[in-house]
């Protein structure tokens, strides 16, 4: 149907980040137009504590900012939060919410979303991973580049903690380095490119 089509003819953003990725998403929103028609979903590692992030980041940015709730429509031109305790899924152009599926160590929720988007995304894809602890994330980065999205990491020297960028890099799957202000400049260039038939 040409609705749902259409309604999946922009770009997801997911930016991936844990510890020091609040000054990450800062920097980087600070530097995104609010009209790119790009969905930026920010999959920050939570377990227990309640997230913020929907508070804290308006103040950066003119997008509308939401907290992801389950069946939730994916919308251009808006911040998408995840809730702690959840892995986060797309499907028919919905986002949906499952209970996390690795509670214990080290969360993996930006390698489940982000595969999931592979799998059921048929828009553009960037992927983009800032500061944090361990390597969530890197594991899709390959499938992401598969399907012919963008892959992106957080320059380590401008991450405050360089864990996840750094096991990102070293996928051998990552299209740029660069540093939060550079990531917006090239994350609204792809934006811009102009897209060929289907």
């Amino acid at each position: 149907m040409n609705t749902e089509r259409s309604a999946r003819d922009f770009t997801i953003v997911c930016v991936g980040g844990s510890a020091g990725g609040l000054d990450a998403y800062t920097r980087l929103l600070r530097h995104l137009p609010d009209n790119m028609g790009v969905a930026i979903v920010i999959v920050n590692h939570l377990r227990t504590v309640s997230t913020l992030l929907h508070e804290i980041l308006p103040r950066y940015t003119a997008m509308p900012v939401e907290l992801i709730t389950d069946k939730l429509l994916i919308r251009p031109n808006r911040v998408f939060i995840i809730p702690e305790q959840r892995d986060l899924h797309v499907c028919a152009g919905e986002f949906r919410l499952k209970p996390i599926s690795k509670p214990r160590g080290w969360p993996d929720v930006i390698t489940v979303f982000l595969r999931s988007l592979t799998h059921h995304w048929d828009g553009p894809l960037i992927a983009v991973i800032v500061s944090g602890y361990d390597g969530d994330g890197a594991e899709a980065l390959c499938g992401i580049r598969a399907v012919g999205g963008i892959t992106i990491a957080q320059a380590l020297d401008t991450a405050k903690q360089p864990d996840m960028p750094e096991s990102a890099i070293a996928s051998g799957c990552i299209d740029f380095v660069l540093s939060p202000e550079a990531i917006a400049q090239e994350i609204v260039r792809i934006a811009c490119l102009p897209r060929g038939p289907a």
